[in-house]
């Protein structure tokens, strides 16, 4: 009884720093989270900035072991960076939103370039009739989890959040798209951002595993990984084995943000001087 009192006053604890956490960005004055403009929570520019240069596929410089084929919407520097950390760290949950599409663009180029290897076809959101539905069959967007300590400490599940935030931005356009929060973490490991790129793949080694029946959720469509950001590409190699063990099949990794993208031949060809293929704008 003691037990299950204690995780209900967790639980209970968690609930009023979520409650707090969304208030608050209701209630208190805000700031842009990526340059500080004041008055707004997300300024037109640094919203931009989420969505540029357009959706990419990237790979870090020593790629590890089973890392699949991953697309980000742009690069982690600057006001993308300091979106991300609000969001992730400070809480700042009416981020989420925004972030959710940036990484929606970089689900749909990953999804619509088949896994990678070459420019996506794309479709440009503008206002008006919705767009008749792509061509793309049903698939599940699967969060790299984070560990209980961090997600308790934080008050909220960021990566989880995104996700959900994404799908919905995807089911917009007709996608035909669900959530499968069915990763965790079987032990405790040590924070990424505190180790070096030699270090992180030993450290999430074996580390991630899917929960008990997820093996039924994931037979039933082709998976694409998501997460917000990707330096090393440990953690999306680590949950790729993870689903893979349980009978998915990883088509593809989408992050908000990665490092400088790869530009394809033929996304060059196609882009002219001008262009950003792979890029699916923000609904206006």
């Amino acid at each position: 009884m003691r037990g299950a009192r204690g995780r209900r006053g967790l639980r209970g604890g968690r609930a009023v720093r979520s409650w707090w956490r969304e208030m608050s960005g209701l209630l208190l004055p805000a700031e842009c989270a990526g340059c500080g403009a004041p008055r707004t929570v997300l300024c037109e520019e640094c919203g931009a900035a989420l969505h540029e240069p357009g959706a990419r596929e990237v790979r870090p410089d020593a790629p590890p072991d089973g890392l699949p084929a991953v697309w980000a919407a742009t690069v982690y520097t600057d006001q993308p960076r300091a979106v991300l950390l609000a969001h992730k760290e400070r809480g700042a949950l009416g981020l989420a939103r925004p972030l959710g599409e940036a990484l929606a663009g970089a689900v749909y180029a990953a999804v619509r370039g088949g896994g990678g290897g070459g420019a996506p076809e794309t479709r440009r959101r503008e206002a008006g009739p919705p767009l008749p539905p792509p061509a793309l069959p049903p698939f599940l967007l699967v969060p790299v989890p984070s560990s209980r300590r961090a997600v308790a400490a934080r008050g909220h599940d960021a990566t989880r959040r995104l996700a959900l935030a994404a799908a919905t931005d995807l089911r917009r356009d007709s996608l035909t798209v669900r959530v499968a929060a069915v990763l965790r973490q079987r032990r405790e490991v040590a924070d990424q951002a505190g180790l070096g790129a030699r270090d992180r793949p030993a450290n999430l080694s074996g580390a991630l595993t899917a929960v008990r029946g997820a093996d039924r959720l994931l037979r039933t469509a082709p998976v694409v990984l998501v997460d917000d950001l990707m330096t090393t590409g440990a953690s999306l190699a680590a949950a790729a084995r993870a689903v893979e063990e349980a009978g998915g099949r990883v088509l593809a990794a989408a992050v908000v943000a990665g490092p400088a993208p790869l530009r394809h031949a033929r996304a060059a060809e196609a882009a002219g001087e001008n262009g950003h293929p792979g890029r699916r704008p923000p609904p206006r």
